[in-house]
């Protein structure tokens, strides 16, 4: 639980369904260095205070667990230590990995609990051999099975989405039937450890370097400008890169070794390939043969038809019909037949 509607509204259905409901949540860490901020975005005083009363009027036990330990071990340390290769991590994932469906579950697990149930916008199918896939939320605009492609077998058979079968309008809805008094909530948004602040400033204070300026240049190694920190700057920016040339640049790759910026016309910055690594399938075995699937390069992009070649050593091969402009190292390459999400990996930097 988080205090949030989607959380509290899960807890309520599964109350109305008659389960037995627990409420977890998590204390995590967040950098009260940064400006005084003293408390993780998903766990605010107001939060807690919100999870708790939504607790109480559900008739429910409630829970604290403290996380802020692993979870800066694993996921804000990824983060930092991404940055400093120069890709562009998701975190998101990263917790998924190993907060929610790890540390959380097993917590929930050594409670006696039979499963974790989140109000994630995702839904959980039992196929005819008895396989779980994760398939999309029914809401395609919330559907969040991106971030989720990193579940196994082990994973879905002891968790649930109960919103996943709902909009979000309908969620909001069914918050206001079960008077939890959250329906007008706003969503949560960024990466919640960084408090009021943005990604950079929490990066010039625990990794300074990535912030050190360096060449821009072309593919061809010509230098063309100064840029001010690799972390300032995404796959596709054409927007305050200072660089005056014949043609539109783009920023189209990041050499950490050289701390150089790599930018390039347009035409250079679309790829058709990709190779990602820690791949998840989520039927827990890779498929033995190439095959067509549609593939996300990024949470909000849309899925892309393409060839899926799995590689034998752990990684998979990635070639659109179409080239993609915003093929960013460090983010998910997410594959999906149809509404199933067979899993996914992270996407790795060009050779050289």
């Amino acid at each position: 639980m988080s205090g949030g509607v989607d959380s509290s509204v899960a807890a309520a259905l599964l109350v109305e369904q008659g389960y037995e409901v627990v409420g977890m949540m998590m204390r995590l860490w967040s950098d009260e260095a940064m400006g005084g901020a003293e408390h993780n975005r998903c766990c605010t005083p107001e939060q807690m205070a919100d999870a708790r009363r939504i607790a109480d009027s559900l008739g429910i036990p409630f829970y604290v667990l403290d996380t802020k330990d692993v979870f800066r071990a694993t996921v804000v340390e990824y983060f930092i230590s991404q940055h400093r290769e120069g890709v562009t991590p998701n975190p998101c994932m990263e917790c998924n990995r190993h907060i929610r469906f790890d540390y959380l579950l097993k917590n929930a697990l050594a409670l006696g609990a039979d499963y974790l149930a989140t109000g994630h916008y995702a839904r959980i199918r039992c196929n005819e051999t008895g396989a779980f896939q994760l398939l999309k939320g029914i809401d395609d605009q919330k559907d969040q099975s991106y971030v989720l492609s990193v579940m196994g077998q082990a994973q879905l058979a002891q968790t649930l989405f109960p919103v996943g079968e709902f909009p979000k309008t309908e969620v909001r809805a069914l918050a206001a039937r079960f008077g939890l008094r959250v329906e007008s909530k706003k969503d949560s948004q960024d990466l919640c450890f960084l408090g009021k602040n943005d990604y950079r400033d929490f990066l010039k204070l625990h990794a300074p370097d990535v912030m050190t300026p360096g060449p821009i240049v072309l593919k061809d190694g010509q230098v063309v400008g100064q840029h001010s920190g690799l972390a300032n700057y995404t796959i596709g920016q054409r927007k305050g890169l200072g660089v005056f040339h014949a043609e539109p640049l783009y920023v189209i790759a990041m050499n950490p070794y050289r701390n150089a910026l790599v930018v390039g016309t347009r035409d250079e910055l679309g790829r058709s390939t990709l190779t990602a690594k820690r791949v998840n399938w989520v039927a827990g075995v890779a498929p033995a043969q190439p095959f067509r699937a549609q593939v996300k390069i990024r949470y909000k992009a849309a899925a892309a038809p393409a060839l899926v070649t799995p590689l034998e050593d752990g990684r998979m091969h990635v070639a659109f019909d179409e080239p993609l402009r915003d093929i960013a190292a460090g983010q998910g390459a997410v594959v999906y037949d149809g509404d199933v999400c067979l899993g996914g990996g992270i996407i790795e930097p060009l050779a050289g």
